[in-house]
């Protein structure tokens, strides 16, 4: 980030009241996604309305990423890891461990490709989000699976993606984005809003969490039996 000397605390008492919000539920190719996700990021884009935000349902631009994200996020696991002595990549967990040898085979072509076409989607983002001050979605798609279970069950082998399309697009693009709890699922599970903001906008998006915080009177509470 370039250094601006911001009191991040004091910001914190901005309001959301007519800002312009998009609400992207799926971002235009999530094709699955929890029922009880969906309803409850749903309740919480509609309490950003009650707090005088201007909210619009809206997609934003670029579509599925998950191939190029892929191609970056997996080649440079494999570089990273690559050196590492055999009994140090065993204490690394397993779910990152596996990525890394999958990226090892990307070749540099691939790699240059997805990396120009990250630029490209980046600056479609930039000028998506001159429309809009923040951008809202699930934190993932699914509620909490079981512990030591490195990803949901999934059929179709692309487990890592589909779980969480919401959070991997904005480490491309480089954007600020927030994750916040909005609340259980009848089985006592905790869904997660995002907040997504401007290139740069850390305090934005922080004082729209904090607006949030406040004006949700579930927040902080604990699920039945904790």
């Amino acid at each position: 980030l370039p250094y601006q000397p911001t009191d991040y605390a004091a910001e914190l008492e901005s309001a959301v009241k007519g800002k312009r919000v998009a609400f992207g539920q799926r971002l235009g190719h999530v094709q699955r996604i929890a029922p009880q996700v969906e309803d409850l990021v749903a309740a919480a884009a509609k309490r950003f309305e009650e707090l005088g935000a201007h909210v619009e349902q809206v997609d934003p631009p670029g579509g599925d990423v998950s191939d190029l994200f892929k191609t970056l996020w997996w080649a440079s696991a494999g570089l990273l890891l690559g050196n590492l002595p055999e009994d140090k990549k065993a204490q690394v967990d397993p779910g990152l461990r596996q990525i890394a040898e999958e990226g090892t085979r990307f070749p540099l072509k691939a790699y240059l490709d997805a990396n120009a076409a990250r630029g490209r989607y980046g600056s479609a983002m930039r000028q998506f989000m001159e429309q809009y001050d923040f951008l809202l979605t699930p934190s993932v798609a699914t509620t909490a699976f079981d512990v030591g279970q490195i990803s949901p069950l999934d059929e179709d082998g692309n487990a890592w993606m589909n779980w969480t399309p919401f959070s991997f697009p904005f480490n491309l693009t480089q954007q600020p984005a927030a994750s916040i709890p909005c609340g259980f699922t009848r089985e006592g599970l905790p869904v997660g809003l995002q907040i997504v903001g401007r290139m740069f906008d850390d305090a934005g998006v922080l004082a729209a969490a904090a607006a949030y915080e406040l004006a949700d009177p579930q927040f902080g509470n604990t699920p039945p039996g904790f």
